[in-house]
């Protein structure tokens, strides 16, 4: 959450702000392998007792939830943004830029991120009707790194899966 705020002190520090964590929800995601129904209503349930606390939009930082955070979108009532869309929208501007066939890199530190970003960014590679093609690397055990403190080998490994990727022509982490 460190890097949100820092982001909104830095370039809208009027907005007020409130952090809502549910951290079980990512390790409950790991151990099951996919999104269920019962994550998806845990998620509403949470965006609706924000929207109870007086917020006027709601931004997501987890990208493993996008089928959930779609469903938020559609029920609560408020304007709710996936922590990928902007990053999305610049990588697909650079590629419209530089025109013809091209090649997106996606590089996760967590494994069920991939999917859903991956099925959302198609969609909106055909929504523009572009040629691009991803890649996708995953940084295992960069995120638990992280969870515990180890900054040094979440950085190491997500170096390492980045060459995996140097063909690429923009490159998402």
């Amino acid at each position: 959450m460190d890097p949100v705020a820092n982001a909104f002190e830095l370039l809208w520090p009027e907005a007020k702000r409130m952090n809502l964590l549910d951290d079980s929800l990512s390790a409950d995601l790991a151990l099951a392998g996919s999104l269920n129904q019962a994550m998806v209503d845990r998620m509403v349930c949470l965006a609706q007792y924000v929207k109870t606390c007086g917020a006027d939009a709601i931004l997501f930082t987890c990208s493993a939830f996008g089928p959930a955070i779609d469903e938020v979108k559609r029920t609560i009532g408020l304007p709710t943004l996936k922590p990928n869309e902007a990053m999305f929208s610049d990588a697909l501007d650079i590629c419209e830029q530089l025109g013809g066939q091209r090649k997106i890199g996606l590089l996760t530190t967590f494994a069920p991120s991939e999917a859903p970003m991956r099925e959302e960014l198609l969609a909106a590679i055909q929504q523009r009707n572009l040629k691009v093609k991803i890649e996708g690397a995953c940084a295992t055990g960069g995120m638990t790194a992280l969870n515990a403190g180890d900054a040094a080998t979440h950085d190491r490994l997500i170096l390492e899966s980045a060459q995996k990727l140097l063909a690429c022509d923009v490159l998402m982490l």
